[in-house]
């Protein structure tokens, strides 16, 4: 394989599954591969807020002088955005290599996309020697390829119903499923604020939010206190919504946890969260009207973007552009944003998981959602329309799926140049 796009196309054909849980496979290929990490890891998994989270932590670290590494997925726009190392993207020269040395080391064991892509950012860490590693959970925990280090730390950002089919279709088995990453005697922060059951009584020493860590709210600041005490007059974080307090407490709570071995100074934790980006979390894009960019693909998620949206102040129309994938809440999601949009714009997503925009109408119906819409069978022309009928006061708010934030993201991207002279 000569590119980093054929290298993504092979491995894409090398297990029959899109997703096959299971660690026996990627276990095998990982002792073979002599890919320890051989830093402090923390693993992030939850239902919402762990990619927040995992940038929180990256963007501390990073302030701090640690060579850091960071693996998260879905990505974008470029599947470079799943490897960081010292805070910046994996270069296709060094992917490329990696996933050579991965097909080296598996011989004949089928590894599914996302094992081939953990393993070969693992790999990566440990030739570059790292200090400071931040996994995030692809999918659940227990069996999620990155559950193949044991973590320092783990961080349980949320528990909420999503990806029922391999997970369960309650807190308690969902939750069952993320403490999966938590091991007997090392720390795990539990920042959902009523965990169930699986979760309380799973491994681990376990900080609680609101018992072992917290935050208030003071302001135009917020205050944190955690195992090792107070860190107050914080400004908030540059990720925008209410519950990124709950995420930045979680980062802080487990570098609290760190602390002998990864100390940060309170500038660090300061400039971190201050200069923190990540695209696609409720990202206001420059301009008029405004354009909102959420992945939010599940009800609870939906349930935070309304608040936001609610919070972001008046404009005479907020318009949504929605593309989801079928195997999500359709009825649930568009239930909890419905109060918020006046007009909606439901796109078709490609691909054999996507679901028509005429699934998304019928879902919209089911809600008894009474504002106009319009269906579209390519989200760039959901787009252009939104764009068209839009004044400058008013919002465009592009959600459902990681596939429809990097369409809308590289459309804005492109419209822009051709509309630059």
């Amino acid at each position: 394989m000569k590119t980093l796009d054929d290298w993504l196309a092979y491995i894409e054909r090398q297990h029959p599954s899109a997703i096959a849980l299971g660690l026996e496979r990627v276990a095998q290929v990982y002792a073979r591969l002599d890919a320890a990490t051989p830093c402090p890891v923390i693993t992030v998994g939850g239902t919402n807020g762990k990619g927040s989270t995992c940038a929180m932590l990256e963007s501390i670290l990073l302030r701090a002088g640690y060579a850091t590494a960071l693996y998260t997925s879905p990505h974008l726009l470029r599947y470079n955005e799943r490897v960081r190392i010292r805070g910046v993207e994996a270069d296709d020269g060094a992917l490329c290599e990696a996933f050579g040395q991965v097909e080296k080391a598996r011989g004949a064991v089928p590894l599914t996309y996302f094992e081939y892509g953990t393993l070969a950012a693992l790999w990566l860490f440990a030739r570059e020697k790292v200090e400071a590693a931040v996994l995030e959970v692809g999918l659940g925990g227990r069996l999620d390829a990155v559950n193949v280090v044991d973590a320092d730390c783990a961080v349980l950002a949320s528990v909420a119903i999503d990806h029922v089919d391999w997970l369960g279709n309650t807190r308690e088995s969902i939750g069952r499923e993320k403490a999966g990453i938590f091991r007997p005697g090392r720390p795990a922060v539990v920042a959902d604020p009523d965990p169930p059951g699986s979760v309380i009584d799973a491994p681990g020493a376990k900080y609680f939010l609101g018992k072992d860590f917290g935050y208030e709210v003071q302001g135009n600041q917020w205050s944190y206190w955690g195992p090792a005490g107070n860190r107050a007059g914080l400004a908030h974080p540059a990720l925008r919504g209410a519950l990124q307090l709950r995420n930045a407490s979680a980062a802080l709570c487990a570098l609290d946890l760190l602390r002998e071995r990864l100390p940060v100074a309170m500038q660090d934790v300061r400039r971190g969260l201050a200069e923190v980006e990540l695209p696609g979390r409720f990202q206001v894009v420059p301009g008029r009207p405004q354009v909102i960019l959420d992945v939010a693909h599940n009800v609870e998620a939906a349930h935070v973007l309304a608040e936001n949206l609610a919070s972001s102040g008046f404009a005479p129309e907020t318009i949504a552009v929605c593309g989801m994938l079928k195997d999500k809440d359709l009825p649930g999601v568009l239930r909890e944003l419905s109060p918020r949009i006046t007009r909606w714009h439901l796109c078709s997503l490609s691909g054999a998981r996507g679901a028509s925009a005429k699934e998304l109408e019928s879902a919209l119906r089911a809600c008894g959602a009474s504002a106009p819409f319009r269906l579209h069978e390519r989200l760039a022309e959901g787009l252009g329309a939104a764009a068209a009928e839009a004044a400058g006061n008013d919002k465009i708010v592009v959600f459902g799926s990681f596939l429809t934030v990097g369409e809308a993201t590289a459309w804005l991207q492109k419209k822009k140049k051709t509309s630059t002279p």
